[in-house]
């Protein structure tokens, strides 16, 4: 089969970059993303890439070599699942927050929706590819409701899991280490795959296409997510230890990263990881895990997110401690609130829970990112629920200027990693604090010797 048309239901961190690269680098196929958010596809549709709803370096390029020529942006969603071949699912599956499985299983409604409209409005024969991160076995579950409430339609269904890194998307899309699909195992199922592998062989060389079946691939996305962050609870357990013992943990990750066997990637130590990803699919690995009554496969990953947790609580501990046991009525400055740099994705950041156990402080929060819009700031404390949303109007303020928010600061909380934080005039931002000026650097990005020489009584992680 020779895909011509090719639709995306979802226009958000996956669903946009990945369907971008893919119409352009495949000019003879035509790609619409369909969302039923008509603020975030007018978005995509502005003329200033500005604008576009996701950042990230060079996607504002891709956009625009592709827009209004084989890439769409649209909120008609059944004329665009009638005309195509192969349909993406590229929705958002959160934590269950309510019912059997809360806050660990993952909340399946949105990609049911997407299958039931699908069914209703097919025609003719279609492939869909699960893009979204889902629990193993829900290819089945779509299956399922396509065969059995579509029109006589027959489907194929693919699993094609991103391993996109947040700030490096682009990078990653076009040159993978690795395109992962799997489906059926009969002549069906294969010809479905092969559909999807000469998609992406129009830019990626053929033995960097792995093909599975659709449970491997499933479990591949969770387990690829799991051991990254596993790692990263590892190094942020050894950074307490540094501290107590006098070792330097940027020093430890160097020496152990330079073994073959262990290398040098997601060694760093911080304040905690986030993201949409890690959290979430480390909790739907525990909820399988203990679904088929692994207790100890679910207790052993479950230890990751409680790593995590404790290094994010311990960060917000050590201002207050510090602060002479009381951050009341003091204003402490927050640098970032993105997870990471290079993206204005605020999903499970570290600085949304450092701040809501400062605010229960009653700190004054002053917050300057350089990419993350007021309004996500709000969002993301309002819907941890712990406290009105007027009470967390009082308590943060947002600043378009980095050294407005540092001024008459007590201290400063480093949240994420951009690099424009060690351009600043750190002897100005100094010259502007109360006495004494505290830094507290959450993702080690600034020369503690440098820092303490002009004055600042500065801490950083694992050291």
């Amino acid at each position: 089969m020779k895909i011509k048309n090719i639709c995306c239901i979802g226009a958000g961190y996956v669903g946009g970059p990945t369907m971008a690269v893919i119409a352009h680098k495949c000019p003879d196929i035509k790609v619409t993303i369909v969302d039923l958010n008509a603020q975030r596809i007018a978005d995509w549709n502005d003329e200033n890439t500005d604008n576009l709803p996701v950042y990230e370096p060079g996607l504002d390029e891709i956009v625009l070599s592709a827009r209004g020529k084989n890439l769409f942006f649209s909120t008609d969603v059944e004329k665009a699942i009638d005309e195509a071949e192969m349909i993406f699912i590229s929705v958002n599956t959160p934590t269950k927050t309510y019912g059997l499985g809360k806050g660990m299983a993952a909340d399946l409604k949105y990609i049911e929706l997407c299958a039931r409209q699908i069914a209703s409005v097919a025609k003719d024969n279609k492939i869909v590819v699960e893009k979204s991160t889902l629990p193993v076995r829900t290819a089945e579950a779509i299956k399922n409701i396509l065969d059995n409430t579509g029109n006589g339609v027959e489907f194929q269904i693919l699993s094609n899991p991103e391993f996109l890194a947040e700030g490096t998307a682009i990078d990653d899309l076009l040159s993978p280490d690795r395109v992962l699909i799997g489906g059926g195992t009969d002549a069906k199922g294969q010809e479905a795959i092969d559909a999807l592998v000469d998609v992406y062989a129009n830019w990626i060389p053929k033995e960097r296409i792995l093909t599975t079946n659709v449970w491997s691939s499933e479990l591949s996305k969770l387990t690829a997510n799991a051991f990254l962050a596993q790692r990263v609870s590892s190094i942020n357990a050894m950074s307490e230890l540094c501290e107590k013992t006098g070792a330097d943990v940027n020093e430890v990750a160097r020496a152990i990263g330079m073994d073959s066997r262990i290398g040098p990637k997601f060694l760093k130590s911080s304040v905690g990881f986030g993201g949409s990803c890690f959290q979430k699919d480390i909790l739907n690995l525990v909820y399988i895990a203990k679904s088929y009554g692994l207790n100890e496969v679910a207790d052993y990953w479950e230890q990751v997110i409680i790593m995590n947790d404790h290094q994010k609580r311990r960060f917000a501990a050590n201002i207050v401690k510090t602060l002479y046991n009381t951050v009341s009525g003091k204003k402490i400055a927050f640098l970032g609130w993105a997870f990471k740099k290079d993206t204005n994705d605020t999903r499970e950041s570290a600085a949304i829970y450092v701040a809501d156990d400062l605010l229960f402080e009653q700190a004054n929060i002053a917050v300057y990112d350089p990419k993350v819009e007021d309004k996500t700031i709000f969002k993301d404390l309002d819907y941890l629920a712990t406290r009105k949303p007027e009470e967390n109007k009082e308590g943060v303020t947002i600043f378009q200027d980095p050294y407005e928010a540092c001024k008459d600061a007590h201290a400063i909380a480093i949240l994420t990693e951009w690099d424009e934080f060690k351009d600043y005039d750190w002897d100005r931002i100094y010259n502007n604090m109360k006495k004494p000026a505290f830094v507290f650097d959450g993702r080690n990005v600034l020369d503690v010797e440098k820092m303490r020489s002009k004055g600042f009584v500065f801490s950083s992680i694992g050291k």
